[in-house]
């Protein structure tokens, strides 16, 4: 029996027609989302995918009844358990709303209380719904943080959502999702900040608690090779219209629009020009065998590494291995306890504190989240102006001159772009503007965290041939943190690869990318999603696991 008649016989959870949604702008409202169907039966994953501004998460929110400031539905219904959301009131919106139906967002960082311990947050709705009692309610939060490869899952949840990484906070709010086993989860880019392996628990123990529950989910991603182990059927959407929706299996091996197929062949980029450092050439950046530490707990143990002009370095490894830890120490935000770095041959001062205007101005940093790394209140043009003006005291017509300089690089029109707000922006333009104001203070050296991970596949390509050119116009040194091992294919000289504290192996990528490997490079290379359904379900089995989260997901 086919996937489609099975749905036909499950129970429909969600039914959307001729959805219409407007956002404000230029003082009037305009169509974005253009009469989306959509249906969903219990028990049955759909994934939503298209480039960024295709309307994904728009589409995503609704199904919640919601939309965002700015935002308002203007067309359609949307009918879940027999209520249509675009007729109900607050006071029945509000009794479905992380009871019925609960949703992960894409950014952890932006979305939980920075004053409230993770557990508390967690705890909260199983709590307002009566559901569990509080105990009962920490209990079952550290099941799930212990299925979902959370460390120390009895006590993590006692922590700040600042006090753990990227990766571990939406893990965290994965398990908070879960918390009252919801009839839909709407998934917004979920494993967008994980590393390879431990996306692939977090994947199967989402599949298992859509099976076990019989619950539906809405996929929201960029990464074709995830959705292909997700869902049940795919739909493509485009500038908010629908492209096609097809079963997964169909839509992989037989697309039918051109669209779709083009984003079945992106991620092709790959430099051209390798870069083969003199013999006698000093390095930009050398980390020389430095310790670190967290209070009393070591994380780095005898980490070295080389970064010369016109290079790409790659730093991989798992959330906790090092990755960041490894590029606060080089900015001087966490002192090293041993070893130096050496700044064009000369040694740094360990705290930024010490470290004069000049050596701050030569190292940069461009953040994995725009969205959080932009001041929302400020013009694009004092975000890029206020590093030209610090550094290089430029004032006046220069200072705009400057900055309309910088936007050209960037490839953003000036006179669109210099006085609108991050929120008027997409994600990608957004991570432009974060690589322009690194530019603005003329850096030698730029730390790229993780800068493509939150971008889909066709704007991270965008995103990467910018990045090359750039390095290529000003000859600058790169330390590419990142998990993607795609984009290490992509962009990397030389690979360095980190574990709990050290590098395990390092070297140029070609040699990186051939076996023999360290058992956990090789861990992380057999880690990464392939475009085939049955891929994830293979690598649990070779790996010996089975049913993730089974106990943990059990309803209480």
């Amino acid at each position: 029996m086919s996937d489609t008649e099975n749905s036909d016989k499950r129970e429909l959870l969600l039914e959307i027609q001729d959805l219409r949604i407007e956002g404000y702008a230029d003082d009037k409202w305009v169509e974005i989302v253009h009469g989306v169907n959509l249906e969903l039966h219990r028990g049955e994953i759909l994934g939503l995918i298209g480039e960024s501004g295709a309307g994904k998460s728009t589409i995503g929110l609704a199904a919640m009844g919601y939309t965002r400031d700015g935002c308002r539905i203007s067309g359609g219904s949307i009918d879940f358990e027999g209520m249509d959301l675009t007729t109900a009131n607050q006071d029945e919106l509000a009794s479905l709303r992380g009871a019925k139906i609960a949703y992960v967002a894409q950014s952890a960082a932006a979305s939980f209380n920075p004053a409230h311990r993770l557990i508390d947050q967690h705890t909260e709705a199983p709590v307002q719904y009566r559901i569990k009692k509080r105990l009962e309610s920490q209990e079952d939060a550290m099941e799930l943080y212990h299925r979902l490869r959370l460390p120390n899952p009895k006590e993590i949840g006692f922590r700040y959502p600042h006090q753990v990484s990227g990766g571990q906070l939406q893990r965290a709010m994965t398990a908070m999702a879960m918390a009252c086993r919801p009839d839909l989860i709407i998934f917004d880019e979920p494993t967008t900040a994980l590393d390879v392996t431990t996306q692939i628990e977090v994947l199967a123990a989402i599949r298992d608690i859509v099976d076990q529950f019989n619950t539906a989910a809405i996929y929201i991603t960029h990464d074709l090779a995830v959705v292909a182990q997700m869902a049940d059927k795919i739909k493509v959407m485009l500038r908010g219209e629908e492209v096609e929706e097809a079963e997964t299996i169909k839509m992989l091996e037989d697309p039918e629009e051109d669209y779709t197929k083009s984003l079945w062949s992106v991620r092709s980029y790959k430099r051209r020009q390798k870069y083969r450092p003199q013999g006698d050439a000093v390095p930009v950046v050398s980390v020389q065998n430095i310790d670190a530490a967290y209070g009393d707990v070591k994380v780095l143990e005898n980490v070295s590494f080389d970064i010369h002009a016109g290079m790409t370095v790659a730093v991989v490894g798992e959330s906790g291995s090092g990755k960041s830890t490894a590029a606060r120490c080089i900015t001087g935000l966490l002192p090293p306890t041993a070893g130096r770095i050496l700044f064009n041959g000369e040694a740094l001062p360990s705290s930024y504190k010490a470290r004069s205007r000049d050596q701050l101005r030569q190292a940069q940093m461009i953040y994995q989240m725009a969205d959080t790394a932009l001041n929302p209140k400020v013009r694009i043009s004092e975000i890029i102006g206020r590093p030209a003006h610090f550094y290089r005291g430029l004032r006046g017509a220069k200072l705009k001159k400057r900055v309309d300089e910088l936007l050209d690089l960037i490839e953003l029109e000036p006179r669109d772009f210099y006085n609108r707000y991050p929120t008027e922006l997409s994600g990608g333009q957004k991570q432009r503007i974060g690589i322009a104001r690194a530019l603005a203070a003329n850096p030698s050296f730029i730390i790229c965290d993780e800068v493509t991970s939150a971008l889909d596949q066709l704007v991270a390509e965008g995103i990467l041939k910018l990045l090359d050119r750039l390095q290529k116009e000003f000859n600058l040194a790169y330390m590419f943190i990142t998990h993607d091992l795609a984009t290490v294919r992509s962009i990397a000289d030389e690979v360095v690869v980190m574990k709990e504290g050290r590098i395990v192996e390092q070297g140029p990528k070609d040699e990186m990318f051939t076996p023999p490997h360290h058992p956990y490079t090789d861990l992380l290379l057999s880690s990464v999603p392939e475009m085939d359904p049955e891929w994830l379900t293979t690598v649990l089995e070779e790996r010996g696991v089975d049913n993730i989260g089974e106990a943990a997901l059990k309803k209480q």
